[in-house]
Formats: structure tokens, sequence, C-alpha cells
């Protein structure tokens, strides 16, 4: 009595009813049979084809190509959640379709939106396992797999960006005649031709703090000095210009300190890409180049973090979508299943890849850009359950 209480209880409290506990247990074998097809097809297309002609024409070592396809594994992991979700909702219930289950619960008075919510519930574990990998398993594994592939084919490069250091600073002035108006203006300029990961070399400074340039300062190299904050320029000359643009003095100098900010170094870190940083990595990023005048960049890492999260949700919009196919009437094998599941994750990347291009052209929010699929996606899902309930 006590351990069928206990279990009872388990299972009411979880909302777990027989019908729920049926439906979920018909979707978890097509999603691990969807889950190991789709890794392997994103393997086999984005990884193993690649890998071979690396072992064939760069003598690249079987056991390094090896290790190389497992660490990458994660990443196409991701992409294969949702194709899953998508191919188990649309099996499991066009099964219950076809042989009226769905039919008979529904004559007992279940309606159609009581029927969705395993499919729900289901897609939102999904949702956290794929939000695990996508900003936290696969980051680490695609970095991990990048460095073992240089170091075999002996292309290691340096984590940091070694030429042509641009930094550009901006400030916000009143415009002449209106001070409730204001206009964006440069206010620093930071050139450094080369950087071996310690010292800056050939530099250019063009300082415009005080509104017009006033002053020049040209070095031969640079470095930043951890324990005092602040930049020692070396052998170069510091050009003093007056209002009128005329040169007031001209220092030279063996050595020199400047208090300019330490950003022109952090924009040198480009070591790893949005598929390498996990979301807090490239948040941190993002912040560091926001103070650049690149917005195309910006933008870009604006939408790609916004990816971090949109991804992952794609499960519950494919869940929905899978469940709407499903339920309609419909002599639909498993062949047919696969070949929907094709066309729609073809279609959702599609528009996923032209709302990301627009929305680092600047034409919609980064925000928006990221979530358009899942968005179009959840209105398709809601125009088909509508439509089966007429």
């Amino acid at each position: 009595m006590k351990i069928g209480a206990v279990k009872l209880f388990d299972r009411a409290s979880l909302g777990l009813s027989v019908m729920n506990l049926y439906i979920i247990r018909e979707l978890i074998l097509p999603f691990l049979f969807g889950m190991g097809i789709f890794t392997s097809l994103g393997l086999s297309i984005g990884a193993v084809f690649e890998l071979i002609r690396k072992v064939t024409d760069s003598g690249l070592f079987w056991g390094v190509a090896v290790k190389v396809l497992i660490l990458k594994m994660p990443g196409f992991i991701v992409l294969a959640f949702p194709m899953s979700i998508l191919l188990a909702t649309l099996m499991s219930y066009s099964r219950l379709s076809n042989d009226s289950e769905l039919i008979a619960l529904r004559s007992v008075g279940v309606n159609i939106y009581r029927l969705i919510m395993p499919a729900i519930a289901f897609s939102l574990c999904v949702v956290a396992l794929a939000f695990l990998f996508n900003n936290f398993i696969a980051p680490a594994a695609n970095y991990q797999a990048s460095v073992t592939l240089e170091k075999a084919l002996g292309e290691t490069k340096p984590n940091f960006k070694t030429e042509n250091i641009l930094y550009d600073e901006y400030t916000e002035i009143p415009i002449k005649g209106d001070q409730t108006q204001t206009k964006e203006v440069l206010t620093r300029l930071f050139y450094a031709e080369e950087f071996d990961g310690e010292q800056m070399k050939n530099l250019t400074v063009l300082d415009r703090s005080r509104g017009s340039v006033s002053q020049i300062v040209t070095a031969r190299s640079a470095k930043w000095n951890v324990l005092e904050n602040i930049w020692d320029f070396y052998n170069g000359t510091i050009y003093l210009i007056g209002i009128d643009g005329s040169y007031n003095n001209i220092v030279r100098f063996q050595h020199q300190q400047l208090a300019l900010p330490k950003t022109a170094l952090d924009i040198t870190k480009e070591g790893k890409n949005t598929d390498e940083m996990n979301i807090f990595e490239a948040r941190k990023y993002l912040e560091i180049i926001k103070r650049s005048a690149d917005e195309q960049r910006v933008r870009k890492w604006q939408v790609r973090i916004q990816e971090k999260i949109a991804i992952p949700f794609a499960c519950v919009v494919f869940a929905l979508i899978g469940v709407a196919l499903g339920i309609t009437p419909q002599n639909s094998g498993k062949t047919t299943s696969f070949g929907i599941c094709i066309g729609l994750i073809f279609a959702y990347y599609l528009v996923s890849f032209i709302s990301q291009s627009i929305g680092i052209s600047g034409v919609i929010p980064p925000w928006l850009a990221a979530w358009s699929p899942n968005l179009l996606g959840l209105g398709a899902a809601g125009g088909l359950l509508a439509k089966t309930t007429e």
C-alpha cells in the first residue's frame, strides 16, 4: 500500500497520467532513431569527407582524424535535436491517428490541446539538453577539435590577431544650436601594424578628445603595462596640434606612458569564433567589440548569441509542427515521414540563413533575425492545429 501510494503520488505530482506516459513512450524510440540517423548524416556531410581528404592529401593520421570526428560530434548532435523531435512527433502521432487511437481518445472527451501536452513536455526536456550541448559541450569540443587538427597538420595559429589592429573610439556631443540633440564623433583612433602577442609595432594614435585633433602619436612599439594599467610607448614622436591645425610642438621620446583604453589589446583576442565560445564567453567578447565602430561585426555577434538560445527552442516549434501534421488522418509510413522532415528542416534553415543575413546587414534587429524561423514555425503550427479543430 505504501509503495503503491508513493508511486501514485510521484506520477500524479508530475502530471504523468497513463495517456501522457503512453504518448511519451511512443515518442522516445523514433526520437532516438532520429538522433542516430541525423547525427550520422550531419557528420558524413559536414566532417567525414573533409577529414578523409586531409588524410589522403595532407597526410593526417587516421587516429587524429577519428579523434577530431568524435570532438565534432556534439556540434552535429545539436542540429539533430530539432530534426529528431520533428520526426518523433510526426511518426508517433501519425501512427496514433492511423490506428484510430486519437479518435478513441477524443470520443471520450480528450480535446486536441490535451493530446499535444505530452509532446510539448517531451520537447521541453529536449530543449534543456539542446541548450546544454549548444552552449557548453559543443563549443568546448569544437575548439579542441580545431586545436587538435591544426597541431596535427602543423598549422598552429596564434590565438590573437597579428596584423592591422584598428580601434576607433566614439563619443556623443551636443549639436551646436540644439542642446537637446547629440551626434557621434570620433574621439580617438588607434592603429598598430603588427602584434606579436606582447608588443604592438609601428603605431599611430590620433587623439581628438578635446573636440579637434590635439595630438598625433607615432611609435615603433608599445605594450600594455599590467602593473600600472597604462600603455608604454617606445621610440616615437608626439605632434601637438593647435586649434588652427598648426603644429605647436614636436616631442620625441624613448619611452612615454599614455593613458589609453586597453580595448585595443582586447580586440586582438580572435582565437575563437562563435561556434567555439559558450554563451557567456560570447557575451563578454561582444561587450569588447561594442566599443569599436564596426557595427556589422557587432550585429553579427548579436545574431550568433541569440541563435545560441533560439536553436534549442526550435525543438518546441518542430514538436508542434510534427503533432499538427501527424494528427491529420493520412497514410504516412516511415519513409514519408522522413521525407517530410527533410523538407521542413531544409525550409527552416533556408529561412534562418536569409533572416541572419538580413539581421547582420541591419535591416531587422538581431533578436528578430535569430528568432524569425521559430516565430514563423509557431505561426504555421498554430494555423495547422486550428485547422484540425474546426
